[in-house]
């Protein structure tokens, strides 16, 4: 794969990338590219989200993560640091820069990403290191840059904007007889294609996922590691982070933590909690971190939302599969089916029954899942399938086949059962249910692939 930083589009693009989008060229390996880093070139990327802009050439999104199929990990970050909240569109804000951090450090026992892109070079990544040619790495680059690289670990770190060539040596991230020994990062900056001085700008190198390597061999240390360059940097951060975010957040926001599962310490009330008294008057727990799906939170794409009811809503689904793909969300903050208070269950039926019907006038029927893995707010994907396509055997067939090929037990529960009755809050499970009534359930023990549901 070819990933590319800084700026993809140069000031004469127009026709050439013409010849791309038309596809009389076509990019001859899958190509990554980061966003727009001034107000000329925005119009290149028409969603912030990422997208494909040709074929072969994907446009990775504002921020996020990229998993490959290897179990790489790319933590990318698009255009140049803003003061601005919300930022332009081709800048970060500090906001966005604690948003990424925040979603990935959350994930269970993170140690790390493969690879790090962004546009701008990290502030003072020159420190306690090999000089930087005629690049004062004091003055340039971005401090949020360093803040990011510093939370995220990348063995390898790629940026461009500075159109120099520069290969750091290779820096810890840990201190010495203090921590246990973690990776070491590598800070590669690549100067700008084809330029006439014939510095660097191309960088080839294979990688082996952190993921499958032996922990002994990742964390071996180079005989030239230096110091972190970002020591220093972080200490001043942490003085001074109390103050700064009980000013930034206005008090509507909510938040949420995903590294706590949501229903295990439910107030006890005296009685022991296994009774179905409490359900009735269950609240829904705050998140305490943005939540995209809280109807009440400012993250929601509310030009989504379809149909809004007492407890629940209906959206369109942001990556959809099909143009029909629709979601039923609790308007409250739940983490699960297994969570949900009489009334909210009441209404999912309801939304059910309603979807049931109008897909059905359309000669459609529909599938429902639901991962309560690595998810904050409950989200009912419902896909509605041709009903002359495939039978509800078909694709209960489908789900069981991919289930075992992936070493997943995919139960059958009985039809007059209740996923209540099998899974208990806070307990990781995928659940399938078709609009015959038929369900499907696995207990999440370990790992499980996030995309399961939308590949089968």
């Amino acid at each position: 794969m070819l990933l590319c930083v800084g700026n993809f589009f140069g000031s004469t693009s127009e026709a050439e990338w013409a010849e791309y989008r038309t596809g009389a060229k076509k990019a001859p390996i899958p190509t990554y590219v980061l966003g727009a880093n001034d107000q000329e070139t925005v119009s290149y990327f028409p969603d912030v989200s990422g997208c494909e802009l040709a074929e072969n050439i994907t446009y990775l999104g504002r921020r996020g993560l990229y998993s490959g199929t290897s179990g790489l990990q790319i933590a990318y970050l698009s255009g140049t640091e803003s003061q601005d909240e919300p930022a332009p569109a081709y800048s970060f804000s500090k906001k966005d820069v604690a948003e990424l951090k925040t979603s990935l450090l959350s994930t269970p026992n993170f140690k790390g990403v493969d690879i790090l892109l962004t546009s701008p070079w990290p502030r003072d990544v020159g420190t306690f290191a090999n000089s930087a040619g005629e690049i004062d790495t004091k003055k340039c680059g971005s401090k949020l840059v360093s803040d990011l690289a510093a939370s995220l670990k990348p063995r390898y770190h790629f940026a461009a904007l500075e159109k120099a060539y520069y290969e750091r040596l290779p820096y810890r991230n840990h201190t010495v007889l203090q921590e246990t020994p973690q990776h070491v990062s590598r800070f590669i900056a690549l100067a700008d294609v084809g330029n006439t001085s014939k510095k660097k700008y191309l960088y080839a190198f294979s990688i082996v996922p952190m993921s499958l390597m032996d922990p002994a061999e990742l964390v071996k240390q180079p005989q030239d590691v230096t110091e972190s360059p970002y020591r220093k940097s972080q200490k001043e951060a942490q003085k001074t982070k109390a103050p700064l975010c009980a000013e930034e957040e206005p008090a509507c926001q909510f938040f949420f933590d995903l590294n706590k599962h949501q229903g295990k310490k439910r107030p006890s009330d005296g009685k022991d909690g296994g009774n179905s008294q409490p359900k009735q008057v269950k609240k829904p727990s705050q998140p305490t971190g943005p939540c995209w799906f809280c109807l009440a939170s400012p993250e929601v794409e509310k030009h989504l939302v379809v149909s809004i009811g007492t407890h629940c809503y209906l959206a369109l689904a942001k990556g959809g599969l099909l143009p029909d793909h629709v979601l039923i969300l609790p308007i409250g903050h739940y983490q699960s089916v297994v969570d949900l208070s009489s009334e909210v269950v009441e209404e999912v039926t309801k939304y059910k029954a309603a979807l049931k019907e109008f897909f059905r006038s359309k000669g459609k029927r529909y599938v429902l899942f639901e991962r309560n893995y690595r998810s904050q707010h409950l989200q009912l994907q419902v896909i509605p399938v041709p009903l002359d396509h495939c039978t509800s055997e078909d694709i209960k067939e489908s789900f069981i086949a991919q289930a075992q090929e992936q070493q997943i037990e995919l139960l059958e529960i009985p039809e007059h059962s209740d996923i209540t009755q099998v899974a208990q809050p806070g307990m990781p499970y995928f659940y399938v249910e078709l609009d015959t009534g038929e369900k499907l359930f696995h207990r999440i023990r370990g790992r499980f692939p996030l995309h399961f549901g939308r590949s089968v």
